[in-house]
């Protein structure tokens, strides 16, 4: 379910589930709706996105509802005092803090996933909130490990939380393209988890027209929210 969690004269935010497109691509199905098509009918007029993400990933994307509020909407998004927070669950117990410098190529979706070019600047922060050792073999560890993360992409590549995860093999749960196949298994037995456990919690910008920081939150979809809590996590914040 689509649901507003801020909106002015200017623009709107929703909350995406996991597993919608938000607009229209090789990768759509036949009659699949896009959050494009939803969002506009919750504001009752032509909506533009502002910034994307990833089908499988969950949470706030901004929209201008107007052509003429896209360029100066799209320009604050994309500077430094502009702050987008994730929460994931990942393999492994990852370091307190993090910042992952590791340059990314542009990818493309057609038949065939194809990665090109020269590797774009790419920047990531990270602070560990909580870490889990659980009493199950997974692969050739006797235990497994997972940390909850609170994920600050500083850049915004395509995909770029998810392949600085792997990157650091710390992968996010539940990824099918850069995850670890054993651990999403593992998941999918012991706690019904059949999603990517990342979501954009939080959107905070300085709003070009109304000249103040407007801070957007987007709670987390119930299935994301049973799985955390179902597992006993150590020092949650």
């Amino acid at each position: 379910m689509v649901t507003i969690l801020y909106e002015d004269e200017y623009c709107m935010a929703v909350n995406k589930p996991s597993g919608m497109l938000v607009h229209r691509t090789e990768m759509a199905e036949k009659n699949e709706r896009f959050l494009l098509q939803v969002t506009r009918g919750l504001a009752g007029r032509h909506v533009y996105p502002l910034h994307r993400i990833d089908r499988p990933t969950s949470g706030i994307v901004l929209f201008a509802l107007s052509k003429d509020h896209v360029h100066p909407l799209h320009q604050v998004l994309g500077s430094e005092n502009t702050t987008k927070r994730y929460i994931a669950v990942v393999r492994g117990y990852i370091d307190q803090e993090g910042f992952v410098d590791h340059p990314l190529k542009e990818t493309r979706d057609s038949l065939f996933r194809i990665q090109g070019g020269k590797p774009k600047e790419a920047q990531t922060k990270y602070s560990r909130l909580a870490t889990v050792e659980l009493p199950y073999p997974v692969g050739i560890h006797p235990t497994a490990r997972y940390s909850l993360v609170d994920i600050r992409p500083l850049t915004g590549r395509r995909r770029q939380i998810r392949r600085h995860m792997k990157h650091l093999s710390h992968h996010v749960i539940g990824d099918t393209t850069y995850g670890d196949a054993v651990h999403n298994r593992f998941f999918r037995d012991h706690f019904n988890c059949r999603r990517l456990l990342l979501h954009c919690h939080e959107i905070s910008f300085l709003h070009p027209f109304l000249e103040k920081r407007v801070t957007i939150k987007g709670p987390l979809e119930d299935k994301m929210l049973d799985i955390i809590r179902q597992i006993p996590w150590k020092q949650l914040v």
